[in-house]
């Protein structure tokens, strides 16, 4: 690939690290539909900055900095109302589908525009700044619950994302984290990172555990990280009577729906989608190791590795989290 060219406003960052993230798994088999060849993959990423546009005024040559992952345009409506996840024009590093194609940063440069670019703390590692991105979907995710002191809290699917909710949990005030997920090294780790009790969905009733450890009421929120049907009818059957439920996990467009159970317990779904603005707060809390990503981080690869990587990461290799590659 050629070195990329920017415009006025856009930077090109020499890349440090970045994460290969589930999406570009299934991108990697060409089941997601939005990883259209040919693509440069990659949008969990940090670098230096190493040149920048005539018209750049908020970083400059040498800046450490991490990038998000939506590409807003910055005027429209929903851009001026902070919610840039939503933006009608957004397109996201490393995806092409019929609209757009944005190559990402699984290359030694990446040029995005100056206003998706954040400096980093003096001293965070490269490697753990690439997973500021998943931590602001983490955040963004629980902030959409708005969390009260002192809840319960479950959270479906200890993968990447769900250990990363599991500590926004804790962060957020709730005293109780119950995580669910089928594979036992998972759950070890989501104890590690703060989760106070788990739930092996392979060897007992989810639900029914949940219900027991809650004296039968149930958790006020519920967090469903792995998208299927089994995932969402797990998360809304650990919900207490008029209790909040997040949908972060998208892996299938379309699933059955427990429609009765919602109603008649007058639950409350809030989707979740990338993150709107919660890079500071998630550049601080790693930082300060408030939510920590080192025990994430499977492997750390150079580029050239990269595609060994994946075939392990599609293979579903067991006690693989997070690979991280270094052009």
């Amino acid at each position: 690939m050629d070195r990329p060219a920017i415009g006025t406003n856009d930077v090109l960052v020499r890349v440090a690290a970045c994460g290969v993230c589930g999406s570009d798994v299934h991108g990697y088999d060409g089941s997601s539909g939005r990883r259209v060849p040919p693509i440069v993959m990659g949008h969990e990423a940090a670098g230096v900055v190493a040149e920048v546009g005539v018209g750049v005024d908020r970083v400059q040559v040498g800046d450490r900095v991490t990038l998000d992952s939506t590409i807003s345009c910055g005027r429209c409506e929903e851009c001026r109302r902070g919610r840039v996840n939503l933006c009608p024009h957004r397109r996201v590093l490393g995806v092409s589908c019929g609209e757009y194609r944005q190559h990402g940063a699984f290359a030694e440069f990446v040029a995005v525009p100056q206003h998706i670019l954040y400096k980093l703390t003096p001293g965070l590692p490269f490697e753990h700044a690439a997973l500021i991105e998943p931590v602001s979907v983490a955040l963004h995710a629980v902030s959409r619950l708005h969390i009260e002191p002192h809840e319960r809290a479950v959270v479906v699917g200890s993968g990447m994302i769900g250990l990363l909710v599991v500590q926004a949990l804790r962060v957020a005030g709730c005293n109780q984290v119950i995580a669910i997920d089928l594979e036992a090294s998972r759950l070890e780790l989501a104890i590690a990172l703060g989760a106070t009790a788990t739930i092996n969905a392979k060897q007992t009733d989810a639900v029914r555990a949940v219900m027991e450890l809650s004296g039968g009421e149930g958790a006020d929120v519920a967090v469903e990280v792995v998208g299927n049907a089994a995932g969402l009818a797990t998360a809304i059957g650990c919900a207490r009577r008029g209790g909040r439920v997040g949908l972060v996990g998208n892996l299938s467009s379309e699933i059955a729906f427990p429609l009765q159970t919602v109603v008649a317990r007058e639950l409350t779904l809030v989707g979740s989608c990338a993150s709107a603005g919660e890079y500071p707060r998630a550049i601080e809390l790693v930082a300060r190791g408030a939510i920590r990503v080192a025990p994430l981080i499977s492997a750390v690869a150079s580029l050239a590795d990269g595609p060994r990587w994946f075939e392990r990461l599609y293979g579903r290799e067991a006690g693989l989290l997070k690979v991280i590659l270094k052009p």
